[in-house]
């Protein structure tokens, strides 16, 4: 599903690039918008992919690329062992509390973002084989990988809700929407 992302100010390259990673984001949160937890962590197909475990995924993906970015260590640093628990929500970890989680992430990204003095600023890529050796990528480059990554994720969040309970890009836009003019109307 399309969903318009604002252009704001057409001078403002940071606003715009952090506009198009929320949108993404967004894709990703609506994907988990009212299951319980027993449909967050199942597997509908062959694939290993699950909702709770992509949006666990796509939460410690941004804090690590935050935090190369930053040049500050990752306090959540997957280790070769324990990489595949970043896919699959823990026994005591909640849908709730990694959106929560989440939310902080991306506050801190934008307010980052908003600060460094320069969209041109870099930080040094990863040692690992599929980065090239001593290669350094900008801010505008980190918020674009971002872009990638979570749209790759929001297209197999689409499907895994899809094959959980048919509930499509376009129905779940319009749940949203309806509990946001909800929620908005009980506050009035």
């Amino acid at each position: 599903m399309v969903i318009h992302v604002p252009s704001g100010d057409p001078g403002d390259e940071r606003g715009t690039l952090l506009s198009f990673v929320e949108a993404q984001r967004g894709a990703i949160r609506r994907s988990v918008l009212g299951l319980g937890r027993e449909q967050a962590v199942s597997r509908p197909s062959a694939s290993e992919l699950t909702l709770g475990g992509l949006l666990k995924h796509v939460a410690e993906v941004e804090l690590n690329w935050l935090r190369l970015a930053q040049q500050r260590e990752n306090e959540r640093a997957r280790t070769r062992e324990t990489w595949g628990e970043a896919f699959v929500l823990q026994d005591g970890e909640t849908v709730e509390e990694t959106l929560e989680f989440w939310a902080g992430i991306a506050a801190e990204t934008e307010e980052f973002i908003r600060a460094v003095p320069s969209m041109d600023d870099t930080f040094p890529l990863p040692e690992a084989p599929w980065f090239p050796q001593g290669e350094r990528v900008s801010m505008r480059w980190f918020l674009v990988h971002l872009v990638e990554e979570f749209g790759r994720h929001a297209g197999h969040a689409d499907i895994v809700r899809e094959s959980l309970d048919g509930q499509t890009a376009f129905a779940l836009v319009a749940l949203e929407q309806e509990a946001a003019e909800a929620k908005a109307a009980g506050a009035a």
